[in-house]
């Protein structure tokens, strides 16, 4: 096929413009040969459920599905009852980003609570946590929070079992939208179990996509009494893969030889770079909105030169009428890529 793209084209818009790690395109290579019994009786799939019990211990259960939209919703299915109520931040994906598909398609109700920072502590939950035995209000029986955040920022391991401790003692679960979890590990320098399983986390959404797999994410149930029915809600919410060995063969190379600490560690760099060089400079009319703490970076400047910043370099709005962008590095941004882009946006600023 004739390649329809340039591919010195560079972008700061999303994680997923990148394409696939080489290490991954290997593994799907690998794979690719002779056949293997579909729909998760694989061995790419049986090794995987061990792979991941490595990370986060032997009550560890794995179900790979296509997507993180579709991973948070079958999580919070097998969580809860049609009844129950979902405590997250406002702009947690789940909230702004997945097209309502969490209400719509689980019937659950999502409990939104605005946070400077897009994090929860054990006091902001319980702007949400009441109303048990209400007949009329959907019931708090779920935490969900995002390691790392929507804002790019970060949950340390203490913070994650604050709100663990908190929400176990009022009879509620946690789940966590790990999309970004690797970028939370490298940039935690701990391993994935101290902030997930041993922190009291019940049930991870465990993101590939966004660093560096083709496609694929995973459901990793960490205590199974606190998740029921997942085998089955996979099929009927349509996130079971009849060639599952392709989306585990790509989990099992990330966690192989700590790449997906390599690939998160370098986009986390990146982005540290492109604001240590811009805040270095000073540009005037460029300030800054969210800690940079992994791959992100959260700034605000005139919606002028932001658009003509956009003709090389694209890049999203976060909210326009106060001119904050947001930046995102991915495991392929180059020292060179940063470069030219603060350059270009030194220029723009100065004009």
């Amino acid at each position: 096929m004739t390649r329809l793209h340039d591919p010195s084209s560079r972008g700061f818009a999303s994680d997923n413009y990148a394409g696939a790690h080489p290490e991954i395109l290997e593994a799907i290579a690998d794979a690719n040969l002779g056949h293997q019994v579909s729909y998760g009786e694989d061995d790419y799939t049986g090794r995987l459920a061990a792979v991941m019990r490595s990370h986060f211990g032997e009550q560890a259960e794995t179900f790979p599905v296509f997507n993180g939209t579709g991973a948070n919703v079958i999580a919070l299915t097998s969580m809860l009852p049609r009844w129950a109520g979902i405590i997250c931040a406002t702009t947690a994906h789940l909230n702004s980003d997945e097209g309502g598909a969490p209400e719509r398609m689980t019937g659950l109700k999502l409990l939104t609570v605005d946070t400077p920072d897009g994090k929860l502590t054990p006091d902001i939950v319980d702007r949400q946590a009441w109303g048990w035995g209400d007949e009329h209000r959907a019931q708090p029986l779920a935490v969900s929070i995002t390691n790392t955040t929507e804002l790019g920022t970060l949950y340390t391991v203490d913070e994650i079992r604050a709100i663990a401790d908190h929400a176990h003692d009022r009879g509620m679960k946690v789940h966590l939208d790990g999309a970004r979890i690797s970028n939370a590990a490298a940039a935690l320098g701990v391993p994935l179990r101290e902030f997930t399983s041993a922190a009291g986390v019940d049930v991870v959404s465990f993101g590939g996509t966004k660093n560096g797999m083709l496609f694929g994410e995973a459901v990793v149930v960490l205590d199974p009494a606190a998740s029921d029915g997942l085998r089955y809600l996979r099929k009927s919410t349509m996130q079971l893969a009849s060639k599952m060995r392709f989306i585990s063969a790509q989990f099992i190379a990330l966690l192989a030889d700590d790449l997906y600490l390599r690939a998160a560690g370098h986009s986390n760099a990146m982005a540290a770079r492109l604001r240590e060089r811009l805040e270095a400079a000073a540009p005037q009319g460029l300030s800054f909105t969210q800690k940079t703490e992994a791959n992100a970076v959260f700034a605000a400047l005139p919606n002028a030169a932001a658009d003509r910043i956009r003709e090389k370099f694209r890049f999203y709005d976060w909210n326009r009428a106060a001119g904050e962008v947001r930046w995102m590095c991915s495991f392929d941004t180059t020292e060179a890529d940063v470069d030219a882009f603060v350059d270009t946006i030194m220029a723009e600023l100065s004009r």
